[in-house]
């Protein structure tokens, strides 16, 4: 998965900590407690039902729902939030930082894990940096322990309450294979995955592997290939692809675990093979959603999206809608195409397009073409959900591809305005769609009455949830291309491009 690969590693120099700052450290965050009756799923960890109001797993819930009506923020009170207290780290910030009680838990680039007190952001602890990794990473947080990416190799826990480590588990099969994702945690299994990239960029012979790992030990409980072939669909020597980049969506009543499964590779195509003729087929079980049964990680539907990918698609984001008594899986990814499925049989419900589309869906290239999204382009950021809509940020940004060339450093950012796409889950009909000045690579979520997302230029944005008119817009201090946590009066953004990288709250008063 290439995706914004180069803008990802341009985030991810190390920076020297200078130690929090704070505008206020007096000034506590408002409580968050959920309303009365508010359900906890089956498997969740002891921290999400003692702070049900707050922002304890990477998706807010297993649904990877990011939204909230917990929150005191709504459209009659955004242009009050101002900043409350910045605290810088060592590398950046292609996550999104975690509330839990009054600790905030982030991983930056660099690989140091850091708490953060969440009324100051002063510093409870952090971990040494164990090594720099591209993004998403990030933290899970569950029964007293955070779990995080060690280095481009494993899974590492630590004790939440001083930073202590417990266990590291290595997982890469070779040396140029990678992880760089966000754990999350179900029951007693931590969830993670393998991916081609590493200390290589899609060096023949690596694929991606989900795993299970058990929170206790590291042990690896059970593990999915996510290519479905042992010779790497017929040419090991030159192709990689799969894996993982983002937490899955969870369903506890089915028991089940959604994956969005990334790309194959070379693409477009190398001297020798053009069009990705090295790994004829569709390519299973990249650009697909994967059901797997949470216990034991056996296949139960997959939906492949883009067959045969020249184009660096990932289908990465999985996450659960409800209109309803009724449930729809949503996948999303780089190629701009939302699709709702059923979570039964993985049957297409309705396939929709969003953002600009040109030539993306020829089957091979006979020359230089333009095509769109580009390999840095569509739905690169986690989407939200809320009462039977999906809100996805778009970034169109196009690039000219060869049929005998690579392309992993794909386009650039700043061609064209992106993107924030409403979209009504059972129909899968655009509800609205807004232009923002700039390219969304920090993701959507929602909070009442508001839809937030961030711009690479650093701008924060909030839009009406029913029309998508743009209310309310601030300038952070740099570039950002993590994705906001929100709970009680407090919008906490990692902004990863500022000198030095930063976590900053902003707070009702």
């Amino acid at each position: 998965m290439a995706r914004s690969r180069i803008a990802w590693i341009a985030l991810t120099t190390a920076l020297l900590i200078t130690g929090a700052c704070s505008s206020d450290p007096s000034a506590a965050p408002s409580s968050s407690t959920a309303p009365t009756g508010t359900s906890v799923p089956t498997g969740a960890p002891v921290e999400f039902s003692q702070h049900l109001g707050d922002w304890v797993l990477p998706g807010r819930d297993y649904d990877n729902s990011r939204a909230t009506t917990d929150s005191s923020i709504n459209a009659g009170n955004v242009s009050q939030l101002d900043v409350a207290w910045t605290a810088p780290l060592a590398g950046s910030l292609s996550t999104v930082p975690l509330i839990v009680g009054d600790t905030i838990y982030v991983q930056d680039g660099a690989g140091e894990i850091a708490a953060l007190n969440r009324a100051n952001g002063k510093e409870r602890w952090k971990t040494e940096p164990y090594g720099s990794m591209i993004g998403p990473y990030g933290v899970a947080v569950a029964n007293g322990r955070v779990f995080a990416v060690h280095g481009t190799t494993g899974v590492v826990a630590v004790n939440a309450d001083d930073g202590k480590e417990l266990w590291v588990r290595k997982l890469t099969r070779t040396p140029t294979e990678g992880i760089d994702i966000q754990p999350t945690v179900i029951g007693d299994l931590v969830l993670v995955s393998t991916v081609p990239i590493g200390t290589g960029i899609y060096t023949g012979g690596d694929r991606g592997v989900i795993h299970a790992l058990d929170v206790a030990t590291g042990d690896v409980r059970w593990k999915f290939d996510t290519v479905k072939s042992a010779n790497l669909w017929g040419n090991p020597a030159v192709n990689s692809g799969g894996g993982a980049w983002y937490p899955p969506a969870i369903d506890t009543e089915r028991g089940a675990v959604y994956w969005g499964i990334a790309n194959p590779a070379p693409f477009p195509g190398t001297p020798e093979f053009p069009n990705g003729s090295s790994r004829p087929g569709p390519n299973l079980y990249s650009d697909s959603a994967v059901n797997l049964d949470v216990k034991n990680g056996k296949l139960r539907w997959y939906h492949q999206v883009h067959p045969h990918d020249l184009f660096d698609r990932d289908l990465v984001h999985t996450m659960i809608a409800h209109d309803g008594d009724d449930d729809i899986v949503i996948a999303t990814g780089k190629g701009a195409v939302v699709v709702g499925l059923d979570p039964e049989k993985g049957t297409a419900l309705w396939r929709t397009k969003v953002g600009v589309h040109k030539n993306d869906e020829l089957p091979s290239l006979t020359g230089p073409t333009e095509v769109a999204p580009g390999t840095f382009g569509g739905v690169l950021t986690p989407p939200a959900t809320a009462d039977g809509v999906v809100y996805v940020a778009t970034v169109n940004a196009p690039v000219t591809l060869k049929p005998n060339e690579t392309a992993y450093f794909g386009a650039e950012f700043g061609q064209q305005d992106g993107e924030i796409v409403a979209i009504d889950a059972t129909t899968g009909a655009i509800v609205w769609h807004t232009t923002v000045p700039g390219d969304p690579l920090g993701a959507t979520a929602v909070v009442n009455d508001l839809v937030f997302t961030a711009l690479f230029d650093g701008q924060l944005v909030a839009l009406e949830r029913t029309t998508g008119k743009i209310v309310w817009t601030t300038k952070t201090a740099g570039p950002i291309n993590g994705w906001m946590a929100v709970a009680g009066n407090e919008l906490i953004v990692p902004v990863g491009g500022a000198n030095p990288a930063a976590v900053v709250a902003y707070r009702l008063p």
